[in-house]
């Protein structure tokens, strides 16, 4: 393996003959150097995963050397020898970016750890720059499944606010999406190597928001028993995604809306500011406008959101999406190779799709598993309420299939479709229906509808 293949750099013989055995005693490939200029070529052809070298050497030094390789290579690793009395050199290595540095003379056991040490650090920086490359791919623009007129729409804001550092604002109903877009929007920025941050801020009690947000100070109140960095500061340099905005508190906005301002937070407890650079990405499935005139939310902070709003298509609205997306989820779960009937994509298109994206999802997961054939989803591996979805409305009166209904399937439908034309009022829903209110709570809780 390359991590395990080094290169030992040092003018003095017998110092190199001793290092290069107890390191190939220990398993490791060793090619030598005796000066920093055959020790750079040596770099060059075989790209070793440690370089060991002397500081002092004629010629093209320990520090020389360093430079180059850096130079060349950014993320090699170095562990530098200096004699005893010349610490001050081996900060100065070590500022330029060497790992660490030996001290002579040092033990074996000494040179082991250390070498030890630096290639583990190395596997592990090796690890984290593919999985990062992972994630970069992962959410590339390509391979976000969008074939509607509504999404390339969305596609194009997205291509032209990913290269920026603006501020988004998406909209849309739960399920559609907004987080994958939030992370596309970071990962195909300038800023998709450094972290993106998620936060729910429907998920976090009142009393913790301020601290979740900006951290705290040990001590500023009870429980405070250490200090805690916030998300702000975590995602500094990188991208804060704020889901559910319109759940944020009235005097947290005001602290959010300086933030922005100012690129600055203080840590509850705390008594200075600490600069931040963050880009934000908001949420919502709420009508921020309507909750402005109604006093619940920031106009100030509406418009420093909304810099470029985002408005995220429900699934009804891009039905052309729905075999493109049912193909792609099948793909993640491992039957790529797998034929959905197209009885079952007419289905799959007659619904209206409450849930979105998520409840497509969802959908196609428990096809996958409940299948009666391995190669093929037919209409009868779909949910009920789904699979008879074109026997619900035919000519305005309800049509019972060959093979029968299930009626709490038919009931469940019509609340979710009544909520549905109603955008949720459970009153307007409820007389669409011919029950009461509380009936329809009743039904709800029992079939779990939110």
């Amino acid at each position: 393996m390359k991590e395990s293949r080094l290169l030992l750099i040092d003018d003095d013989p017998s110092l190199l003959r001793v290092t290069q055995f107890q390191l190939e005693e220990a398993g490791y490939t060793v090619t030598t150097a005796s000066d920093g200029a055959s020790g750079l070529q040596s770099f060059k052809e075989n790209q070793p995963g440690l370089v060991i070298s002397d500081i002092k050497m004629p010629g093209m030094d320990g520090l020389q050397l360093l430079a180059e390789i850096k130079r060349i290579s950014p993320h090699a690793l170095l562990v530098l020898i200096t004699a005893h009395g010349s610490i001050e050199t081996a900060i100065q290595a070590m500022k330029m970016g060497a790992y660490d540095y030996l001290c002579k003379p040092f033990e074996k056991e000494e040179l082991l750890h250390t070498t030890r040490k630096a290639l583990d650090y190395h596997h592990l920086m090796r690890e984290n720059f593919h999985l990062h490359e992972e994630l970069i791919g992962r959410y590339s623009m390509d391979h976000i499944v969008a074939g509607s007129e509504a999404m390339r729409k969305v596609f194009t804001i997205l291509r032209r606010v990913s290269s920026t550092h603006s501020s988004v604002l998406l909209e849309g109903e739960s399920g559609t999406g907004k987080e994958l877009i939030a992370r596309a929007i970071h990962y195909n920025s300038p800023r998709r190597k450094q972290p993106f941050v998620a936060v729910n801020c429907a998920a976090i009690p009142e009393q913790l928001m301020e601290s979740e947000f900006f951290g705290h100070v040990k001590g500023s109140f009870t429980g405070a028993l250490n200090d805690r960095i916030g998300k702000f500061e975590q995602a500094s340099g990188g991208t804060i995604f704020l889901d559910e905005i319109g759940d944020m508190r009235l005097d947290l906005q005001s602290k959010l809306l300086r933030v922005l301002q100012e690129q600055e937070i203080e840590k509850v407890g705390g008594q200075r500011p600490i600069k931040v650079d963050v880009r934000v990405i908001a949420a919502t499935n709420q009508n921020l406008k309507g909750m402005i005139e109604k006093g619940r939310f920031r106009e100030d902070l509406y418009y420093r959101l909304n810099v470029v709003p985002i408005r995220l298509p429900a699934l009804r609205e891009r039905k052309d999406d729905i075999p493109l997306l049912a193909q792609h989820f099948l793909s993640e779960l491992g039957g790529a190779g797998i034929h959905i009937d197209p009885e079952a994509f007419t289905r799959l298109q007659a619904h209206d799709w409450p849930g979105n994206v998520r409840e497509l999802q969802n959908v196609i997961e428990q096809a996958f598993v409940l299948r009666q054939q391995d190669e093929r989803i037919g209409a009868e591996d779909l949910p009920a309420y789904i699979a008879h979805q074109e026997h619900r409305h035919a000519n305005g009166v309800l049509d019972i299939p060959p093979e029968g209904i299930v009626l709490d399937d038919v009931e469940k439908d019509l609340i979710r479709i009544a909520l549905q034309k109603t955008k949720g009022n459970q009153n307007q829903a409820a007389k669409l229906l011919g029950i009461t209110r509380q009936t329809l709570i009743y039904r709800m809780k029992k079939y779990e509808i939110s």
